[in-house]
């Protein structure tokens, strides 16, 4: 878990560098995300996690923290047993 959480700390970072964003914070609510921002988010965690994210997936829910972002991934890669 942890180290999923820094590998989207360390790619989101390089686009808020002024914000040392904390793992529960909503990025849309920050105002950080746009679409093609969006877009680029889920192309990282697919290619970085190696997991395929599919249109159910696809919910600002599921991206708008850190921490959610790590529990899609988590569900995705059978880390945790999903509910």
């Amino acid at each position: 878990m942890q180290e999923i959480q820094v590998k989207i700390k360390e790619f989101l970072s390089r686009f808020f560098r002024n914000h040392d964003l904390q793992l529960d914070e909503d990025i849309f609510t920050l105002g950080f995300v746009n679409s093609m921002f969006a877009m680029q988010l889920v192309l990282f965690i697919e290619q970085e996690f190696k997991i395929t994210i599919e249109n159910e997936d696809l919910d600002f829910a599921n991206f708008k923290t850190i921490n959610a972002m790590t529990r899609l991934i988590e569900t995705k890669t059978n880390l945790v047993p999903q509910t």
